[in-house]
């Protein structure tokens, strides 16, 4: 099958996905859309841009577009030579009370940051993260184009109520990152939330309050703070990683 105008009705709605959170999301680029396939993700449709079919022979079925319908479909700069649609993972929340090490991010708002976290949490063998509050969607293009591949190597869950929250890590030891203090930390064999705030805001005084430890990274006086993702690869490597 062919299409060859940006006005067909599924190029339209394919499009739409670029800005609207729905049980569906865009995969671009052949290495993840393949990853995403062996990873279980269930595809709804593949569109493969003109001449690169030879490409995406892994998969039954797609429908080719010329360069400028993938472009209408893509959110990025240059045409992909593939686009698909897929339906969202959805993580059970039940599996947190077991997990080792978890990582909490707050507020996020950017989606290269999150996407460099989950990255950097993988290389250091961090392999749970939730998302709370307000943030961004792990699912946006730009967040699984930041992971590099790592996308499906981490669990990632949603709370929005602190209630929920306390649920879970009432009896974990509780780790606030802050910019700025004295790191307090006890050494106890007790599983690990670690806790990070959006550059613009830190943590929450609710998550403060709720913290059992203090972690900071000390840099020179001249530095105000330290990108978010650069933040969170520091702590994971000095602090967390499996060695």
């Amino acid at each position: 099958m062919k299409i060859t105008s940006v006005n067909n009705d599924l190029i339209k709605e394919t499009a739409k996905l670029q800005n609207k959170k729905s049980e569906k999301f865009l995969i671009e680029g052949q290495k993840a859309i393949q990853e995403s396939i062996d990873a279980g993700i269930k595809i709804e449709t593949l569109f493969v841009l003109e001449g690169k079919e030879d490409l995406y022979k892994f998969y039954p079925d797609f429908i080719t577009v010329p360069e400028h319908v993938m472009k209408k479909i893509s959110t990025t700069d240059s045409a992909p030579t593939g686009l698909a649609v897929g339906y969202k993972k959805v993580s059970d929340n039940k599996n947190l009370k077991t997990k080792k090490t978890v990582v909490l991010l707050e507020g996020i708002k950017d989606a290269g940051n999150l996407g460099t976290i989950i990255r950097s949490a993988a290389a250091f063998g961090i392999n749970d993260i939730v998302l709370y509050g307000n943030t961004v969607d792990e699912y946006n293009p730009k967040c699984i184009r930041s992971c590099a591949g790592n996308f499906w190597k981490i669990n990632v869950y949603h709370i929005k109520d602190f209630e929920e929250l306390k649920n879970y890590f009432s009896d974990f030891e509780r780790i606030a990152t802050l910019p700025h203090g004295k790191t307090k930390m006890s050494k106890t064999q007790k599983n690990k939330l670690i806790m990070f705030g959006s550059e613009a805001d830190g943590l929450s005084d609710e998550l403060k309050k709720f913290s059992t430890e203090i972690l900071t990274i000390e840099t020179n006086n001249t530095v105000e703070s330290l990108n978010l993702s650069i933040s969170a690869g520091i702590v994971f490597y000095k602090h967390f990683t499996e060695q």
